[in-house]
């Protein structure tokens, strides 16, 4: 395929703080690399990455659309799965347990409050276009913002472009020995301007379209940090933007996470002019996360059934109205559930006694009061379809 290889410019540079071994204070110009400029380009794929893409598409397409009723708690089950996994690519990992407590604002370790951050950038992203609404960099700021605001190290940079020159790997101190440079500082609001006049198209193949933005957006490096999650979730917001989806989101980061390795040598070979691989890959990614997505999806429609039956709770009594908000809500503490079924508050707490006994549902902390409980069923298919995704992958 045709598709223009980045372009070496040799730069200045100078240290902003002396610190790094001599080689790192010496160093006296980094080669940076010029993506292309692609809002106009076409995209021409082979005939059987566009029969695998439309396939992927039909895929996705079903999982959209199965059982209606669970679509809530499979798009937020769906969104703090593919959250999770592309946390991971960053090597940023924590339990389940962990990660539902930072959900509720419970101090926990660092790796679970990042976790909940870019859940809560992906959301953002992907919802700003569900009317129709095309993709802006003011959204793209705001998920960047939802993404590092709270991070020790970075919050200062929260939410606005880099205006530092930034690279990948090799040296902590300068870009010595760097992996990858990208390009300057002072080109980022001409790039990023450009990969949303592309992003916002509707004459190209939507995968190729997600997996070129994506790309694209790793090769800007627009921000100090934060980039590979927010490159990711645009992946979800071109599908979602152009229909694809409508209430889902694909996890596709559990197929990536699982041939981390692979994933950015993609990326090295779209910036060496290789653009089909990146597709094809991100076609079979999705194709395997929307199949074990739906595999989920009949999952969570038998739940229900099973708890009420597991339970035997009486129609209208605190356990019965519980168990269905369950699904829709399956991390939960004991003042949330108070608030949403109503009625005395000792008959709400005996009803979350009932459902404990009965390992419908487990706490997640040490707490004695105003516990955080988690539904045992749904956080083990947290975990399980991640693993499922990133086994097929392999």
């Amino acid at each position: 395929m045709d598709w223009p290889a980045h372009v070496p410019e040799v730069r200045a540079w100078r240290q902003r703080t002396r610190s790094g071994a001599a080689a790192d204070r010496m160093l006296s110009e980094v080669v940076a690399m010029r993506p292309p400029l692609i809002g106009e380009r076409d995209v021409r794929l082979s005939p059987d990455v566009a029969a695998a893409m439309e396939a992927c598409v039909l895929e996705i397409a079903a999982l959209d659309h199965s059982h209606g009723a669970e679509l809530a708690a499979l798009e937020t089950l769906l969104l703090r799965t593919e959250s999770v996994a592309s946390s991971k690519i960053e090597h940023i990992d924590a339990s389940v347990d962990d990660y539902a407590r930072a959900l509720h604002g419970i101090r926990s370790n660092p790796s679970a409050t990042s976790m909940v951050a870019s859940t809560a950038a992906l959301a953002a992203l992907v919802r700003s276009v569900d009317d129709g609404e095309d993709i802006d960099t003011a959204m793209i700021l705001m998920a960047h913002l939802a993404l590092m605001v709270e991070d020790p190290h970075e919050h200062t940079y929260a939410g606005r472009f880099r205006d530092l020159q930034n690279w990948i790997g090799g040296s902590d101190h300068s870009p010595r020995n760097a992996v990858y440079v990208p390009p300057p500082p002072e080109t980022v609001d001409e790039y990023m301007a450009d990969l949303v006049a592309f992003a916002n198209r509707t004459d190209l193949p939507v995968l190729s379209q997600a997996a070129i933005v994506h790309a694209q957006f790793e090769s800007i490096h627009p921000f100090t940090d934060g980039n590979g999650r927010i490159g990711r979730a645009l992946i979800n917001t071109v599908l979602r933007r152009r229909g694809v989806t409508r209430r889902v989101v694909v996890p596709l980061a559990s197929a990536l996470v699982a041939r981390r390795d692979d994933y950015f040598d993609l990326l090295g070979a779209y910036r060496d002019g290789w653009v089909e691989p990146i597709i094809r890959s991100f076609t079979v990614a999705s194709t395997i996360a929307a199949q074990e997505s739906r595999v989920t999806a009949d999952r969570i429609a038998e739940l229900a059934p099973t708890w009420h039956r597991t339970v035997g709770a009486r129609r209208g009594s605190a356990a019965f109205r519980l168990l269905e908000r369950l699904v829709g809500a399956p991390i939960f503490s004991a003042s949330e559930a108070e608030e949403a079924i109503g009625g005395a508050t000792s008959s709400v707490y005996a009803g979350i006694e009932r459902l404990h006994a009965a390992g419908v549902i487990r706490p997640l902390t040490q707490r004695t009061r105003n516990q955080v409980w988690g539904a045992v069923d749904i956080l083990n298919e947290l975990d399980d379809l991640a693993g499922r995704i990133a086994a097929a992958a392999r």
